[in-house]
């Protein structure tokens, strides 16, 4: 062979080997990346060439699937109710994507989950239509409903409720609200209807009970109390030493309580009934920021929590003086909480000091319903003993029997619940957050802890309170849980 002609024989060779290089990198190293590629056309005729698999509540499916004409993709989602259940589902649109159990359980929905593997072949073999799995949920429909219900009358705002032996949610609630069927197709518009949405300034796509932080305000009061009883330093009964006024340390500036009420070295108990300002803020800054800070993350604070759809973070500084560290203790200053935080503080305080994993998927199952995977309830933390648990809960039942939360009163059930009413906008300038966060008891023991959370505009700024506002949504979601009316 001549010198032109091998060098010519070497460059093709060369060719073919880049050639075969490259046909393996994608079929081998990037295949799975490709197929899984939302910007891949066959990745999203395969999504909705089938319908989807059901998201499950109480044995009831709340989704469907509907068949298309004119697209190629054959089938797009529908939903019962869909405004109740949105904040619980997320969306699924074939023009902008999906969103929480949508897209986190999609493999399932699909039917595409590696997990179904075995059972896909065996369709294969057999000529079945390939289907969509199942996502069972904890939810209990009669709290959803009582939680949306109550919510619709007052505007924004949110409901969280746990099942506190096991840390299931029964209810995830927010206001305003959308129907995610109104944009779950691909048409000119599906898409003007998701961007109005999108651009909403009450933000009717935001998941309020998991994605809006809040000061907790006087809520936060039950931390600051576990804090109090766990040091050894405070008993329920006992008075504190907390003068009237009291100026918070490095400041010239007295903390204030809200109307003239018997805060002077008053005990926690009465201190909680009435909700002291004073008292509760001497004890965050005489315990210090660093008590503060490991009691409020035994609760959860300052992480994310995944039920498996992300909550944000709540959060309490881990670096305050004590003047920051007193406001922070009574909710304020940079404290800041998602309704299902609270719920989870009311929860662990419900199950004599033991915490348990909030979760809202029960089972996961195959088309023949199969159960797939099945969450287990799991002890995330303890931040009470049993006896302060206890103590505490005997404060909270002070609170709704004599105190600021009566309007959550249950006849024949015991009710414990802490109100409050945080500070909105610069020097307070907007209207308050009413919360209400409680939970009932039954001689069987705590069925449900909620967290209610209510921006009302159209309330006058005098008659918004936790106790007005948010104890009475909180009183219905508890009723329909242990399914007796007051």
């Amino acid at each position: 062979m001549n010198k032109p002609l091998r060098r010519i024989a070497i460059f093709c060779g060369l060719l073919i080997l880049t050639l075969l290089i490259r046909d393996n990198w994608l079929q081998y190293v990037k295949a799975d990346t490709l197929a899984t590629d939302d910007d891949n056309r066959r990745v999203i005729i395969a999504r909705y060439s089938v319908p989807r698999g059901d998201i499950i509540v109480d044995g009831k499916s709340i989704t469907g699937s509907k068949a298309t004409s004119g697209t190629d993709l054959k089938y797009k989602r529908t939903w019962k109710n869909g405004p109740m259940w949105a904040p619980v589902t997320g969306y699924a649109s074939q023009i902008v994507g999906a969103t929480q159990l949508e897209s986190i359980e999609d493999g399932i929905l699909t039917g595409n989950d590696d997990r179904l593997f075995f059972r896909r072949t065996l369709d294969m073999i057999t000529g079945k239509k390939k289907e969509g799995g199942n996502v069972t949920t904890t939810l209990n429909a009669k709290a959803q409903k009582a939680a949306y219900d109550g919510l619709k009358t007052r505007g924004k705002g949110a409901v969280a409720a746990i099942e506190p032996s096991t840390g299931k949610i029964l209810a995830l609630a927010s206001t305003p609200s959308y129907d995610p069927s109104v944009f779950a197709g691909n048409s000119t518009k599906d898409s003007q209807t998701f961007s109005k949405l999108d651009k909403d300034k009450d933000k009717p796509l935001q998941n309020r009970a998991l994605r809006e932080t809040y000061p907790p305000g006087s809520t936060f009061k039950l931390v600051t109390a576990a804090a109090a009883l766990e040091s050894g330093q405070y008993d329920p009964d006992k008075p504190t030493d907390t003068p009237l006024p009291w100026t918070m340390p490095g400041t010239t500036t007295p903390l204030k309580n809200e109307g003239n009420i018997p805060c002077e070295n008053a005990t926690l108990r009465v201190a909680l009934r009435v909700s002291c300002n004073t008292v509760f803020g001497k004890i965050g800054s005489d315990l210090g920021n660093d008590a503060m800070v490991e009691e409020a993350e035994k609760f959860g604070f300052n992480k994310e929590q995944f039920v498996p759809v992300r909550s944000n973070a709540s959060n309490f500084d881990d670096n305050m003086n004590q003047s920051q560290t007193a406001l922070s203790s009574i909710g304020q200053y940079n404290t800041a909480a998602t309704p299902l935080q609270m719920a989870m503080v009311a929860s662990a305080i419900a199950n004599n000091g033991k915490l348990m994993q909030p979760y809202m998927v029960d089972e996961l199952k195959a088309p023949n319903l199969d159960t797939i995977e099945k969450t287990e309830p799991k002890e995330m933390s303890r931040p009470l003993s049993e006896v302060n648990a206890q103590k505490l809960q005997s404060m909270m039942e002070t609170v709704v029997n004599d105190g600021t939360g009566t309007n959550a009163k249950i006849p024949g059930v015991t009710v414990g619940g802490k109100t409050g009413t945080a500070q909105h906008g610069v020097d307070n300038s907007e209207k308050p957050y009413a919360w209400f966060v409680s939970y009932a008891k039954t001689d069987s023991g705590s069925p449900v802890a909620v967290a209610v959370v209510v921006e009302d505009s159209a309330a006058s700024r005098q008659d918004i309170s936790g106790g007005g506002l948010a104890a009475p949504i909180a009183k219905s979601v508890m009723e329909a849980v242990i399914g007796k009316k007051g």
